[in-house]
């Protein structure tokens, strides 16, 4: 087995490829790339068991055959090649010959046989979705979701198709992110809930293609297909939890600022903030927003006046300042409006503009119980 493969377009391939294995394998295999060769089409693939990621680059051979070369050496020898042909040669007694212009390397290699095969989808439902749409979609969720091991649920982003619109959601039950296009639909009805870990693999690519992306999916696992990747993955099992039933819907008091202003001034502010509890006091009335902070074990404290349209009675409520900097953050509009209803009912924050058409963002915060 013998072929020809520019260094670059090789490395480029692996460098998203070695995003799926993980550090400390349960099976040495999965510490490996697999190469399958027919003819002049080379597919490598990834896989830590749950999650498996292909992609297809061409090369220069007449030869067949599949081996598995280990990752973290096939990657740490190509970072340090210019671009040149690489010529891969498979010897006898179980090693691949490599020759660049510089020199010969061996590596050991194993037989493609003990990789393990990717799940099959039997008769999937699917959906296209343009690439740049699902790549907004994953980055403005996909931090709001939890972390913790005994909610799985939660751990993971909602997705869900149907024949109006497409919604994908994220929660860690301190915030919440909703994220609905209605300029897209699927044929059939559908829910599932995607692990972070594909999915940061697929945002971190999804960028540079101009092409749809094919999600097919069954109970347990999704594939996405784009340009020449291709990602399987298990879908985290359980019951999402009625999102819908904790976005309060009477909101009276509405605050509209301006979201860079409002974001440095959270910034600022929360430097003086309880370094436990984050917590940051937004007074409203009238035309004037006070942001305030205050750590009583350290005497530090802060307050900033920003210029603000407020319509609705003169409130104070407290919020934990990373989650209101992350939300501020992860919008793109001008001015954001703020909804409340009490103290101690969550505010919904959504951009004024800067959206696409058919394109809506609700974002959901907890507010913390302020002290005195």
């Amino acid at each position: 087995m013998k072929f020809i493969v520019s260094s670059s377009q090789l490395l480029k391939q692996l460098q998203v490829l070695g995003g799926v294995i993980n550090s400390n394998n349960t099976l040495p295999i999965l510490d490996n790339f697999l190469f399958e060769l027919s003819e002049n089409e080379l597919k490598i693939s990834a896989s830590d068991l749950e999650t498996t990621m292909s992609s297809v680059i061409e090369v220069e051979s007449t030869d067949t055959g599949a081996i598995a070369i280990n990752a973290r050496l096939l990657l740490d020898t190509l970072k340090t090649f210019p671009e040149q042909p690489l010529t891969f040669k498979v010897e006898g007694d179980n090693t691949i010959e490599i020759i660049s212009e510089q020199g010969k390397y061996d590596m050991a290699y194993f037989s493609g046989d003990e990789f393990p095969k990717a799940v099959e989808l039997p008769s999937p439902s699917s959906t296209e979705i343009p690439s740049h749409i699902l790549a907004t979609a994953i980055s403005k969720t996909i931090f709001a979701a939890g972390n913790d091991d005994l909610r799985p649920v939660m751990s993971g982003v909602f997705f869900q198709f149907n024949s109006k619109e497409l919604t994908f959601v994220a929660t860690d039950a301190h915030k919440l992110v909703k994220y609905t296009r209605t300029d897209i639909t699927a044929d059939k009805s559908a829910e599932f809930i995607m692990p972070k870990k594909p999915l940061n693999l697929l945002k971190g690519i999804l960028g540079g293609s101009e092409n749809n992306v094919t999600i097919e999916y069954n109970d347990t696992n999704a594939k996405f297909t784009f340009d020449n990747v291709v990602l399987i993955c298990r879908l985290i099992d359980g019951k999402y939890p009625n999102y819908e039933a904790v976005i309060p819907k009477e909101n009276p008091n509405k605050l509209t600022v301006d979201r860079a202003s409002f974001l440095n001034s959270v910034r600022r502010v929360s430097i003086f903030s309880s370094k436990t509890t984050h917590q940051i006091r937004l007074k409203m009335a009238g035309t004037e927003l006070n942001i305030s902070a205050e750590d009583l074990d350290y005497s530090n404290k802060a307050d900033e006046r920003l210029n603000c349209d407020y319509q609705g009675d003169d409130m104070q409520i407290g919020f934990n300042s990373r989650f209101l900097s992350e939300m501020l953050n992860n919008l793109n509009s001008n001015d954001v409006l703020i909804e409340m209803s009490l103290p101690n009912r969550a505010g919904i924050l959504t951009p004024i503009d800067g959206t696409e058409e058919g394109e809506l963002v609700t974002m959901l915060v907890m507010p913390v119980m302020l002290n005195g």
